[in-house]
């Protein structure tokens, strides 16, 4: 009975490893989705923060063209004053003068504003570049890891299907059928340790009676609180 216990317990573990291959097989897809989109979203802050710094230099052009044309105006008035005949012509000119100069100003103003928020953005955006870069490095190398691993799911049910099988063979017929129908009511988890009297598979106590005969007997024994199979392990020489 000891031998059949053995391969119960290989059974278990072969088992347990197809589980995490199927958990494998449904989780990885949806973290290459995760990776994708953390990616594009970087991508797409550094390309807001380009177009930003574009529309940002566009205003600085149309603000210095205007600045242009109002200085040409300021220049042409400033020259016609000199032709006025009359003092309200000339007070008139003045004032147009001064509205001119006053909008000159303003012009300036705002250009020195832009080009204040043009150097922030263009830091700003060497940052993100900087990030950008730095996070593509991880992202490619987390891809090909989860792609390496996707590939390579296949071959590893494949191994442990084999061992399933090889094992299936080996083992007593009545007692694989209660392991078959322990592992469907339990999730997957029909045989567990025993270690310092608690189940291993519902984590509770079994009676101190049936903890000493677990150490010394080969007998097949089920968990009296969640009828797992049990078998004793001693961690404390692992």
């Amino acid at each position: 009975m000891k031998d059949q216990i053995l391969l119960l317990i290989k059974l278990q573990k072969s088992d347990s490893e197809i589980k995490k291959i199927k958990i494998k097989e449904k989780e990885l897809p949806n973290e290459i989705i995760r990776l994708d989109e953390e990616f594009q979203n970087l991508e797409k802050k550094v390309e807001e923060e380009g177009e930003r710094l574009e529309e940002l230099n566009r205003v600085h052009r149309e603000k210095e063209e205007s600045l242009k044309r109002g200085i040409e105006s300021l220049k042409k008035t400033k020259d016609r004053l000199l032709e006025v005949k009359t003092n309200k012509e000339y007070h008139a000119m003045l004032k147009e003068i001064e509205i001119t100069e006053k909008k000159n100003s303003e012009i300036e103003d705002k250009i020195i504003y832009v080009l204040e928020e043009i150097d922030d953005v263009r830091r700003g955006l060497k940052t993100k570049e900087e990030e950008l870069n730095v996070y593509r490095l991880k992202y490619e190398e987390e891809r090909k890891k989860i792609g390496e691993e996707m590939d390579s799911i296949d071959s590893e049910r494949l191994v442990c299907q084999e061992k399933i099988s090889d094992l299936s063979e080996k083992i007593n017929v009545d007692i694989f059928r209660r392991y078959e129908i322990i592992k469907e009511r339990r999730d997957g988890l029909a045989v567990v340790s025993v270690w310092n009297g608690a189940c291993n598979g519902c984590h509770m106590n079994i009676p101190p009676q049936m903890y000493n005969e677990l150490q010394k007997s080969a007998d097949l024994m089920l968990c009296p609180n969640c009828n797992r199979i049990i078998y004793w392990n001693d961690i404390s020489k692992d």
